[in-house]
């Protein structure tokens, strides 16, 4: 690993209750991963959590004219052909 790898990757010392510990170090072992590896794929999971919720309050909070456009949008989408690939498959009914 270079240096300036070395100098990216901050150390940070983390402390765990004990039975969190565990339960990860049980879950990093059956994942095949290790318990670094496994406690930085959760803390990105719950930050792209945050994210998206924080996304969410913040996006356009859905109007009767937003509505009504999409209403004309899916109308207009309904009269057209179904492109090839895109057909449904036949169920045989039970």
């Amino acid at each position: 690993m270079s240096n300036e790898m070395k100098k990216a990757i901050a150390k940070f010392p983390l402390r765990l209750m004990p039975s969190v510990r565990r339960h990860a170090e049980r879950f990093s072992q059956q994942e095949g991963v290790s318990l670094n590896q496994f406690i930085n794929v959760a803390v990105a999971e719950k930050l792209a959590h945050l994210e998206h919720e924080e996304w969410v309050r913040g996006r356009k909070k859905p109007t009767a004219a937003l509505a009504a456009r999409a209403m004309r949008l899916l109308d207009k989408a309904a009269g057209a052909p179904v492109e090839a690939g895109d057909e449904l498959e036949e169920r045989s009914e039970k």
